[in-house]
């Protein structure tokens, strides 16, 4: 059951530490995913074999929280049976529910295991209730996660036009593009989020070190599959190097061309999301830290329940801002597109 009526916060889970943290700290679902290129966040040391998935849905259904089991990379050519295989385990284990982006996996679910409850993923790209009302009637879902390019009145214009669940992202990480349709890291090695189940494949990267030149300090340079990404001094903090966040000489000058690094913080704007009737409020970061995750939960958990007094009561702690900045990408929060007059 949730804590709280009117909305779901649902937390990420990259390993199963990280679940028991989100559980712990407040979490109504977690979601997850396969230590397979089914889940499109597939790093290294990351995700659940079937043991520690099992492991994962005791420790958080005896608790009364949902596991949400994210399958949401497109299924490769000639390899179509490992994503319908991993359908199926994931219905033998018993998970709340199944994230899918592909339509031939959501009609494979339906078919197989009916009694399956359907998201449609971000992955998706369902930016209009359109998208989202084929999506319920051909495949059954109950909920579509909106990708972060809408504002908040076209978020609400979906909710009032479709019976599903919406669901949107309340902190986190952003990207650039339309979640589903990014094709930067593809450009530049051959494999993405869609495919493979990692924007920047860690065996893409490189660092190199660069030493100091006459009176200036050392820089490290981070590469993908070539491409330098960004240079960093030796004083800087150095990022992952993904290409939207990269820093580009653009006519002569160099900053962040594409996107700044910032994380998406919805604190603010939480009394408007819950009143336009979202279902599901998620936080981003399942390549995370379980600290990063018992932090955001803690912080959202804190905020929601402040909700249920009504809105008029409502008002954001300075702690809690403090809180989520300190795990924020680039040390600065925005509203993303939620706060955009356009429509």
């Amino acid at each position: 059951m949730s804590n709280n009526a009117l909305s779901q916060l649902v937390c990420p889970a990259g390993s199963l530490p990280a679940l028991k943290a989100a559980v712990d700290n407040g979490a109504d679902a977690v979601y997850l995913g396969f230590k397979n290129d089914t889940n499109a966040r597939n790093f290294a040391g990351l995700n659940f074999d079937e043991k520690t998935m099992a492991e994962g849905l005791r420790y958080a259904q005896s608790r009364g929280r949902e596991v949400l089991l994210a399958l949401n990379t497109y299924a490769q050519p000639g390899r179509v049976e490992a994503w319908r295989q991993a359908v199926d385990v994931a219905a033998g284990l018993g998970v709340d529910a199944l994230i899918l982006a592909d339509v031939g996996l959501l009609a494979y679910a339906r078919e197989k295991h009916p009694e399956l409850n359907l998201h449609l993923s971000v992955q998706g790209s369902a930016t209009n209730y359109e998208a989202v009302n084929f999506c319920h009637k051909e495949f059954g879902i109950r909920r579509a996660v909106l990708p972060r390019v809408l504002t908040l009145a076209q978020v609400e214009h979906v909710i009032k036009n479709t019976p599903v669940e919406i669901e949107v992202f309340g902190f986190g990480s952003l990207c650039v593009m339309n979640e589903g349709r990014c094709w930067l890291s593809s450009y530049a090695c051959g494999e993405s989020p869609n495919t493979v189940g990692a924007c920047s494949p860690a065996k893409y990267v490189r660092w190199e070190k660069q030493p100091p030149a006459a009176g200036q300090p050392g820089k490290m340079d981070a590469r993908l599959n070539g491409i330098l990404i960004d240079s960093y001094n030796d004083d800087e903090n150095a990022g992952y190097p993904t290409l939207c966040k990269g820093r580009f000489e653009v006519q002569g000058e160099t900053y962040y061309a594409l996107e700044e690094p910032t994380s998406l913080n919805v604190l603010a704007m939480l009394p408007e999301i819950i009143k336009i009737g979202v279902k599901a409020i998620k936080v981003e970061g399942r390549q995370r830290s379980p600290a990063y995750v018992t932090q955001v939960t803690r912080t959202l958990r804190a905020a929601l329940d402040s909700l249920k007094d009504g809105n008029d009561r409502y008002s954001v702690k300075p702690a809690w801002q403090a809180e989520l900045t300190k795990v924020s990408e680039g040390h600065q929060a925005t509203l993303g597109a939620y706060n955009r007059p356009w429509r």
